[in-house]
């Protein structure tokens, strides 16, 4: 299977990439990626010079390049997008041109070749707070913030192109996401990070917002299950099954690195913070999928992730990475 990836030099776009290639030894991906700040070619440092593996530097709004890189492909996983709340509630331009032109761009043009499958990966943060239960594909929609709409928006445009068009689309809706390789400005990098440098750890209001986390590499696995034994124009949760308070993650954070709970600095809330998300994965799970990796050695192995790869995130945090990235890979 030759598989286009958008995105994948982000976070999860890397190691869904990384995961195609070793699970699947027949298979070759071509990585589309604008190289927008999280988006790192180190990330795939690895896999650079194997020959199932080809990187294209672009933007899924330019039509033409989405066009001729969809030609043969007989895949396509969708991971492209802004995805960093804080950054959406100060400026929406970015993430509504990103993820919803974006998405429309890569749905026509696979509309127009005769795709045989598109993957649309979104969020459980579509679904809005969730006070009690769990969110099941079918509920509505409810986003709180600019970054959330956008993807509920873009989720609802890749259902109509099944339902219109009969595109062959798959939704994906996972749960927070963590694991090596993820930008430091989310909460668990930016936390392990900040405690390594006996920085602060900026907790917002008080602590008790609940998220359902997920390691990335199970994400991967569960992706890649929809792409290839998903049901046409469905739609399918992806839970870590891991409901954790942040203030509870925080200091389980802290005891891994060493560090005191004197370092937890509480900071004012995040506008339309939603107070909880929780999925339900029994979709998911009736193809065949459950997490491998339980929570506590996944985030012990992400947290030993950072403790041993400095050179990746230190030169991102120090703001030296992007001097770093025009000399390494602006001719590429």
């Amino acid at each position: 299977m030759k598989i286009l990836v958008t995105g994948g030099a982000g976070f999860i776009g890397s190691n869904f990439v990384r995961h195609i290639l070793t699970a699947h030894p027949e298979d070759s991906v071509v990585n589309l990626d604008k190289l927008t700040y999280a988006g790192n070619l180190e990330n795939l440092r690895d896999v650079d010079a194997d020959p199932r593996y080809r990187f294209v530097k672009g933007d899924i709004c330019d039509a033409a390049l989405v066009r001729d890189l969809m030609r043969g492909v007989d895949a396509v996983a969708h991971f492209a997008a802004e995805t960093h709340v804080d950054r959406s509630n100060t400026g929406a331009d970015d993430f509504l041109r990103t993820n919803v032109t974006g998405t429309y761009v890569l749905l026509e043009a696979a509309r127009e070749l005769k795709v045989g499958r598109v993957v649309a990966v979104s969020t459980d943060e579509v679904y809005g707070s969730i006070a009690h239960g769990h969110a099941r594909e079918r509920d509505p929609l409810n986003p709180s913030n600019p970054y959330s709409a956008s993807k509920a928006a873009a989720d609802l445009l890749a259902r109509a192109y099944w339902i219109t068009h009969r595109l062959p689309v798959v939704i994906t809706r996972s749960s927070n996401n963590f694991g090596p390789y993820q930008y430091p400005e989310k909460m668990i990098p930016l936390f392990v990070t900040n405690a390594l440098e006996d920085k602060p750890l900026p907790l917002y209001g008080d602590g008790k917002n609940v998220r359902d986390w997920l390691y990335v590499l199970d994400n991967c696995a569960a992706i890649d299950l929809a792409l290839r034994k998903g049901k046409d124009g469905e739609i399918y949760n992806i839970g870590g099954g891991t409901e954790v308070e942040n203030v509870v993650l925080t200091r389980l954070i802290l005891k891994l690195v060493g560090k005191p709970e004197s370092f937890i600095t509480p900071v004012a809330d995040r506008p339309g913070h939603d107070r909880r998300y929780a999925l339900d994965s029994g979709k998911i799970h009736g193809l065949g999928w459950k997490p491998a990796h339980a929570f506590s050695a996944a985030l012990a192995a992400t947290v030993e992730w950072y403790q041993t790869h400095e050179a990746w995130w230190k030169p991102i945090k120090s703001g030296a990475f992007r001097a770093y990235y025009e000399k390494q890979y602006a001719a590429r």
